[in-house]
């Protein structure tokens, strides 16, 4: 699995805010902290790290609105101020490119490195397997 990504297009859920990513991604996490799964309103967060320089941005980069929780030591998150949507910064020691991979309009070719903060995983978690699945909402919705 190559972890490089070479105009691997993203945007927000509205379509504002477009950029893409070229270069290597050092790693991909998935995060089960309380801040992620709160951030996201998910069970987790999943996100590759790479060079801040190894995005361009298309367009909306004046609709990013930044958040930063002033109790965490390195925790932030941007998105999009018109639908809410997370989408890439810059980490707050300004080393990282932070890209939310749910975010990229391609299907990752590349299998997470790790998953971090399991203690704080919901234990629901882990009956996903046993879930059934289905191609798009089941009609009893």
């Amino acid at each position: 699995m190559s972890k490089e990504l070479q105009g691997a297009s993203g945007q927000c859920l509205c379509g504002a805010v477009r950029f893409e990513i070229n270069g290597t991604i050092s790693s991909f996490h998935i995060c089960y902290c309380s801040r992620c799964r709160h951030s996201t309103g998910s069970a987790h967060a999943s996100n590759l790290f790479t060079n801040p320089e190894n995005i361009s941005w298309i367009s909306g980069q004046d609709l990013i609105q930044r958040f930063e929780l002033e109790s965490a030591k390195s925790w932030a998150k941007q998105f999009c101020k018109i639908c809410g949507s997370g989408v890439p910064y810059i980490n707050r020691a300004g080393t990282r490119l932070v890209v939310p991979a749910g975010s990229l309009n391609e299907n990752l070719q590349m299998a997470p490195d790790d998953r971090i903060f399991c203690e704080d995983r919901c234990t629901w978690v882990d009956n996903i397997p046993e879930s059934p699945e289905f191609s798009t909402l089941p009609d009893k919705f």
